[in-house]
């Protein structure tokens, strides 16, 4: 328990320039608190007492604003970011590695039963206020742009921007697997697939506009 207590306080250290200290970080890392309430409910929800496990999720959610359904499965190195507004369902699975920032929602999409929230891979980035909703899967190295909706599968090793989400694969960088510190936080530099398909009609409209003008300039001459 306590190797799993200094693994969570680490993964801190290594993903926050901000953490000076270790009772800054046992006092004022809403993330932290709300993993360890999440690991005491999802405890008694493996047991079946259902009812105790939701109340002592409700009260890690009233300290924490960060609601994890003690029936999620959650992998080792988890690391949320400031946290307000993060909702982690029921049936969601996420990796080992992964990085979530506030306001991300890891859900479902409507009223049916069994397995209806995502599974998240490894060494994922979930960036600020993105929506992850369905039973499909995100792969290992991705990054999930702020504010983006993401509504079907993910591959490995691609980036995902927009509403609803569109994947940019990432030119032939991988990341490491093996090692935290290799995570790629730089959430805020992803491409942007929309202003590139605006820039690519400018250039057709361009083309075009230089068309008629030769064509103009021909029937007068």
């Amino acid at each position: 328990m306590f190797k799993r207590l200094k693994k969570d306080i680490q993964v801190i250290f290594e993903r926050d320039p901000a953490a000076k200290n270790v009772l800054e970080v046992l006092i004022n890392y809403p993330g932290l608190h709300a993993l360890w309430f999440y690991r005491v409910a999802h405890y008694f929800y493996k047991k079946e007492w259902f009812v105790l496990a939701r109340f002592i999720s409700q009260v890690g959610r009233f300290f924490t604003q960060i609601e994890i359904h003690p029936g999620a499965k959650i992998g080792e190195g988890l690391f949320i970011d400031h946290g307000a507004g993060v909702v982690i369902g029921e049936t969601a699975e996420v990796g080992d590695n992964v990085t979530i920032y506030q306001g991300v929602t890891l859900g479902g999409t409507g009223k049916e039963k069994g397995k209806r929230h995502p599974t998240i891979g490894n060494n994922v980035v979930i960036s600020a206020g993105a929506k992850v909703l369905g039973s499909f899967k995100v792969g290992d190295n991705v990054k999930i742009g702020a504010g983006s909706v993401v509504l079907k599968e993910v591959p490995p090793n691609c980036t995902v921007v927009g509403v609803p989400g569109r994947i940019v694969v990432k030119d032939g960088v991988n990341l490491n697997k093996d090692r935290i510190s290799e995570i790629d936080l730089q959430h805020n530099n992803l491409p942007d697939p929309v202003q590139e398909m605006i820039l690519c009609l400018q250039k057709q409209v361009q083309r075009l506009e230089e068309k008629v003008y030769q064509l103009e300039a021909k029937n007068n001459g």
